[in-house]
């Protein structure tokens, strides 16, 4: 598979797909958010494949929206909001449904829709120190894309006190949430217990993986789920247009605070 913002490489039934926007810090923009779904689309149905490694290339994970994609979506419709959202929903979709053992491997930071992948896979594994937001509420938005994902991973009482404060949290509590499953303490070790995980993952029956993730899903009642995004959609295109979404990505891309933040806290 070739992509201009993603690196696929395929070798001994595992997957390795790499967010390549160095310069960027891996920040999803309609392209990488394009290219992820139709890797993932084609992961899927490739059954020479049984695990699959998400990674981040240069300093970080992904640290959520891109600048200037954000600038093009303030200019946006509500209807031209609604059709973006609703492609950046299939891109988590594509992740949360994926048949495959994922593994995220994330250092650096993971905020927005970075600590949405890592809600969306079946285990995380963070490196000590590495930094977590679901920030969108400091912009006048909100993470609606990513909740349903990041409720089922955390539970409703943890995904609601850093939803409504856009707070940071680091990887020890992040673990101590269940938003990653393991923390160690370099990139080497953070390469060594991915690996473990691969080797656990292979010993394991592809079909068997993929019913039991099926069955989690029914279990957790994903039939709603699955409906949730009309919802999500619709919300976060809502917020983009508003008043206050406006002027809190407005805000954003000129590095100052919306005028609807009080005090002296940096986003």
């Amino acid at each position: 598979m070739s992509y201009t913002y993603l690196n696929v490489d395929i070798a001994d039934a595992v997957a390795t797909v790499t967010f390549n926007r160095p310069d960027r810090r891996n920040a999803f923009d309609d392209k990488l958010i394009a290219e992820t779904t139709d890797a993932f689309a084609k992961i899927t149905v490739d059954d020479s494949v049984r695990v699959v490694i998400l990674r981040g290339a240069g300093k970080s994970f992904s640290a959520g929206a891109d600048l200037e994609w954000m600038g093009r979506m303030a200019a946006y419709t509500q209807e031209e909001n609604l059709a973006d959202a609703r492609r950046a929903q299939e891109m988590f979709e594509s992740v949360a449904n994926c048949p495959k053992v994922t593994i995220a491997a994330i250092h650096g930071a993971a905020l927005g829709g970075g600590a949405g992948i890592a809600a969306c896979v079946d285990v995380a594994i963070a490196v000590h120190g590495t930094l977590f937001a679901f920030s969108e509420v400091r912009l006048g938005i909100a993470p609606a894309i990513i909740a349903p994902y990041v409720i089922r991973k955390i539970g409703h009482g943890n995904a609601r006190a850093l939803f409504v404060t856009g707070s940071r949290f680091d990887s020890l509590e992040a673990h101590r949430i269940g938003l990653v499953q393991q923390v160690v303490d370099s990139a080497d070790a953070l390469d060594d217990a991915v690996q473990a995980t691969v080797t656990d993952a292979l010993q394991s029956g592809p079909a068997a993986i993929a019913a039991i993730k099926k069955l989690m899903c029914d279990l957790a009642g994903d039939t709603a789920l699955n409906e949730s995004w009309k919802l999500t959609t619709k919300l976060i295109a809502e917020l983009r247009v508003s008043p206050e979404g406006q002027e809190g990505l407005k805000a954003f891309l000129e590095r100052r605070k919306p005028n609807f933040a009080v005090g002296t806290k940096e986003l």
